[in-house]
Parts: C-alpha cells; structure tokens; sequence
C-alpha cells in the first residue's frame, strides 16, 4: 500500500449515520482508510447513541465533531479519495467542488437519529445502520483498489452497496 485512501461520509445533519462511517472506516481499516464525515447543514452536536457506538469500537471520542462539508472543499484540505452519501436528502443536493476528483457513491440508510419510540427501538435502528455500513466498508476495505481504474471502482462501490441491501 503506498498511502491511506481518504474516504468522506457525507450526510445532510453529520450527527449520527456519517460518523458511523468516519469511525468504521477508521476502526475497521487498520490504516488503510481514513475517515471523515461532514453534512450539508450540519447539527450542533453527534448524537448520543452515535458516540456510545464509535466508544465501543474503540474511536477516539474527541475526533468526532457535527461539521459542513465546506471544510473538505477548501484547497489545504485533505483531498478525497472517496466521497459515500448516506442519507438521501445530500445524495441529492447540489455537492461543493472536490479538489482531486475522488470517487463518489450513494450507500443510502435511513435516519436512525429520527426514529422515535423505545430506547431499544432507537438502538435498533443505530445497530441497524451501523451493521450496514460495517459490511459495506469491510467488502471496500477487501477491494484491490490499487489495481482498478476510476470507473471500476465506482462500479464496485456501487456493487457494494446493491450487494449489501
């Protein structure tokens, strides 16, 4: 491997599904990806439920942040390798400018942060995001990426994706 391949979790508030993301791509990659996340219209805080999950898989805690994707458009910024929607509102919103052209998919969940009812239907719903997006970053983690062209890889995040409904 010649460097990390930087990998952006965008999602329109940054509180729950793409901080998952950020610290599963983290957690699970061993140094092959880094993570990050960002929304559109970012919240003023990481839902709590998200913040117990990414303690349990051991993400430290003070990384994680609610912030705009304005932050990754600008030139010192790090470039993007791969930018992954995953709720559908900023899948369809008109994105920022990414310097170096990365590679971008949608893997869209729904909004566990707006499930209401039970502790445990709240839980329910997070577990059920966080395994999803677990089997989607392990089967990317697992890709040759250096060996693939641009289109190739697009095809296989995509694949991912449909592989993993």
């Amino acid at each position: 491997m010649t460097r990390p391949y930087n990998i952006l979790f965008l999602c329109t508030g940054n509180s729950a599904r793409s901080i998952l993301g950020e610290a599963l791509a983290m957690t699970l990659s061993h140094g092959r990806f880094i993570g990050y996340s960002a929304g559109s219209k970012p919240k003023a805080y990481v839902h709590p439920i998200a913040l117990k999950l990414a303690r349990e898989m051991g993400y430290p805690l003070e990384l994680l942040r609610s912030k705009t994707w304005d932050e990754f458009g600008k030139e010192d910024s790090p470039q993007m390798d791969f930018i992954i929607t995953v709720c559908d509102s900023a899948a369809g919103e008109e994105c920022p400018y990414w310097p170096g052209h990365p590679t971008t998919a949608h893997w869209g969940f729904m909004d566990p942060a707006a499930v209401t009812g039970s502790e445990h239907d709240m839980w329910g719903a997070f577990r059920k995001v966080e395994m999803g997006l677990r089997n989607r970053i392990e089967l990317l983690i697992d890709l040759p990426i250096d060996k693939l062209d641009h289109l190739q890889i697009k095809d296989e995040l995509h694949a991912i994706h449909h592989q993993c409904k």
